[in-house]
């Protein structure tokens, strides 16, 4: 009887033991796919790994980050090292640059540096992770200097990359430089996300700051105070159409000490057809990815691109044929002279298969309107305002009703009805 007992204890040490060398195999495989994803995925992060060293109990990794600027096609390239530590159901990466976190002769980070996390798990579960000390540096050349609070950054993929959920929580940030100064307080973003198909995917977050001051040099600070930005999408008939909506709200402007408000603007997606919304999104993402290519193959990227450029044409038909509604149902803008209120709306009807056969134009169906109100004293207030708006008062787009200036605009059949002015639109699409 001792011997079986002594028998299942050893099996159950065996099995303890080999548990984390099985976890470090899966989690090797784990970064070894993810990073080919993210490098398939787009053209300006590629990482490699250069080496990978399993243990049982741990192992070490080092590798490059190579950064591209899409504008310039300069690119900036990082090494990094990690190392890893296997449990019973997942691993630990703990990741640091491998010429440190600050430059050389500096010091970024006085009180402590910032850590990089990337916790696994078996069943796909990732949590990446970044917590950040106080953060001083500056540049001696241009003159310009960041200082930021403590802050979290934390971004958790589930369902086997199917499902995130972000969160960035940043107490204070203040930029500086010889022309202005910018100042940022309170700052928190929430996003979740549901992979829909393709490069679709729907969810809701918020951005939030209590605070947004930038003080252009030796002029007074332009303060915004309560900033909410709230967005939703959603799948709906039955995942075959997207609704999306995002509202921005200020609660209050402060310039040359007064202050006023509320501030809002509300934009809104109806109806995208799913299946050409993501042909659209893959088409531009395959375009970005041609501007991206070497010289070396600039022939290649240029056929990449041509073949972009026809499928996102058909990817806007497409759009279009199934009907859409895309706008602004709500603008609102307190000024001291009165409120700038307004809304527009533009809209495909849906076709049937013999009309979708005979669409030339998209524009030939496309039907909205517009209307917008502002305080006739806000023009005459600001002299630059007021010439913007002249050119508009006289040919009749702008017109008087009482102390407020109003714009009222149908379109239709390729022509926009202005306050009774009609103007043909070219066909552009």
């Amino acid at each position: 009887m001792k011997a079986r007992w002594m028998m299942a204890g050893a099996g159950m040490l065996l099995v303890a033991g080999g548990l984390p060398w099985g976890v470090g195999y899966v989690t090797e495989q784990q970064w070894q796919q993810a990073t080919a994803e993210v490098n398939s995925a787009q053209p300006f992060l590629q990482v490699t790994t250069q080496a990978y060293q399993r243990g049982i109990l741990g192992s070490e990794l080092s590798g490059t980050v190579r950064l591209l600027n899409p504008d310039t096609g300069e690119s900036r390239q990082v090494a990094f090292q990690a190392d890893v530590t296997h449990g019973v159901t997942g691993s630990l990466m703990d990741f640091q640059p491998t010429d440190g976190w600050s430059p050389e002769g500096a010091d970024w980070f006085p009180e402590q540096e910032p850590a990089l996390t990337l916790e696994t798990r078996l069943w796909g579960t990732a949590v990446l992770e970044l917590a950040m000390p106080a953060m001083s540096m500056a540049d001696a050349g241009s003159g310009e200097s960041l200082t930021t609070s403590g802050g979290l950054a934390r971004v958790e993929i589930s369902d086997a990359g199917s499902s995130a959920e972000l969160l960035v929580v940043w107490p204070a940030l203040a930029l500086s430089g010889p022309d202005r100064a910018v100042r940022v307080s309170d700052l928190r973003v929430e996003q979740t996300m549901s992979h829909l198909v393709g490069e679709v995917w729907t969810g809701s977050g918020k951005v939030l700051a209590e605070l947004l001051s930038v003080t252009p040099d030796q002029k007074p600070p332009v303060t915004l105070k309560g900033i909410s930005v709230q967005s939703h999408s959603e799948a709906v008939s039955q995942g075959e159409r997207l609704d999306s909506r995002v509202a921005l709200a200020v609660d209050g402007l402060t310039l040359s000490d007064e202050t006023y408000g509320p501030q809002r603007l509300t934009f809104a997606l109806n109806g995208l057809d799913v299946a050409a919304w993501n042909d659209l999104a893959e088409s531009l993402s395959a375009m970005q990815a041609g501007a991206a290519a070497r010289a070396s193959v600039a022939r290649e990227g240029f056929d990449r691109q041509m073949a972009a450029m026809q499928r996102m044409n058909t990817a806007v038909r497409e759009l279009a044929a199934a009907g859409f509604s895309i706008g602004f149902p709500e603008l609102y803008l307190t000024t001291p002279e009165g409120a700038v209120t307004g809304s527009a709306r533009i809209s495909h009807p849906e076709l049937s298969e013999d009309q979708k056969a005979q669409m030339l134009l998209v524009m030939q169906r496309l039907t909205g309107e517009m209307n917008l109100s502002l305080p006739l004293a806000l023009a005459e207030e600001y002299p630059e305002l007021r010439l913007q708006l002249a050119p508009l008062i006289k040919q009749g787009l702008l017109v008087q009703e009482g102390d407020r200036l109003v714009l009222d605009a149908q379109m239709k059949d390729l022509v926009v009805d202005v306050n009774g002015v009609e103007i043909p639109l070219p066909p552009v699409l």
